[in-house]
């Protein structure tokens, strides 16, 4: 395709998605290849449309491609990223102009609702179409990775497992959904104890619990151990067994960034009230099982008939600022696209 028969714009919409067998770590920097597999759950209402333009008049006046969050201009660490991102979709689609990318967050950047991976994911999806490529959801779930590990679960819906993959080049370290969303009946609140930025990012707490943690190492390899049996709780539909996995990941997970080296500390005291909600709801007969990613936010899945409990209950511990109701979503997808 010839950069006069490029769309006029791409806009893709992504979710965000919550691990219940963690990412934490990386076996290759450079291509952001993940040290172990994990398993998610792409979600409905959170997550990020992202708008793409080549043009030659597309970019800043210093020829740079013109990055906006949110309706502002980002900041330099994340356009840095996103610049870096679009030079592989350039490289890759034979593309020479720059871009105008515009993208909207339905949840808090940088606050450990996994912001990246659904912009990263929305992201690729739309350079990519934007640039006249077009590649399969596996060859997207390999370029979104290069931009955030976790952007390569979220091209598709549903639950996904991510493969770490063995190649050197990072060809098999793809995401594949293993079922749809439509197929549980399950929701996940999110309560939300905080508005502000997490003070560390995950890539950099990734490297500093890889170099400095004594039980780095045990984290590979209980991780390895967990996905085969979350996996299989999945195709069960066995909500308690996922839930311990899910549990003991987090638990793990966190407790390894603890022993880094300053430790790292992403939990806040509502974190902890809210996990000991959950584990009084559990205890009075609720199925309900909680897991926390690289923030203070507490994710809790559960049935859909009890969502509206689980919500009211995290609501009323202190420190909450709000709950959300999540439903199992779709993958990435073009929502919009101008010839």
């Amino acid at each position: 395709m010839s950069t006069d028969e490029l769309p006029r714009h791409v806009t893709a919409r992504a979710g965000t998605n919550i691990a219940f067998v963690k990412y934490w770590g990386k076996r290759d920097k450079v291509l952001n290849l993940p040290a172990t597999g994990s398993l998610s759950l792409t979600l409905a209402e959170l997550g990020s449309e992202t708008r793409v333009r080549f043009a030659a008049d597309a970019g800043e006046p210093d020829g740079r491609d013109r990055v906006l969050l949110d309706g502002a201009p980002a900041d330099d660490r994340f356009a840095g990223r996103v610049r870096g991102f679009l030079d592989l979709v350039r490289a890759r689609a034979g593309v020479r102009l720059p871009a105008e990318v515009s993208t909207t967050n339905s949840v808090p950047t940088a606050g450990g609702l996994a912001s990246s991976a659904s912009g990263f994911a929305a992201l690729a999806v739309a350079a990519a179409r934007a640039a006249g490529l077009k590649l399969s959801p596996v060859e997207l779930s390999v370029l979104a990775r290069r931009g955030s590990g976790s952007a390569a679960r979220s091209i598709f819906g549903g639950f996904v497992e991510m493969s770490a993959g063995a190649a050197l080049d990072g060809t098999d370290a793809h995401a594949e959904q293993i079922l749809g969303p439509e197929a549980w009946d399950l929701r996940l609140v999110v309560a939300l104890t905080t508005r502000a930025q997490k003070p560390l990012g995950s890539t950099a707490a990734m490297e500093r619990t890889a170099s400095t943690s004594p039980y780095y190492s045990s984290w590979v390899e209980s991780t390895a151990r967990e996905l085969p049996e979350a996996r299989a709780a999945v195709g069960d539909r066995d909500l308690a067994r996922l839930g311990a996995i899910a549990e003991r990941s987090a638990l793990r997970m966190h407790a390894c960034a603890l022993s880094a080296e300053p430790p790292i500390i992403y939990w806040n005291p509502s974190t902890l009230a809210a996990v000991q909600a959950v584990l009084e709801l559990r205890a009075a007969g609720t199925a309900a099982y909680f897991t926390i990613d690289a923030g203070p936010h507490v994710k809790v899945l559960c049935p859909t008939a009890d969502a509206a409990a689980v919500a009211s209950a995290l609501g009323k511990v202190p420190g909450v600022q709000s709950t959300i109701v999540a439903a199992p979503g779709p993958g990435a997808r073009v929502v919009e696209e101008a010839a």
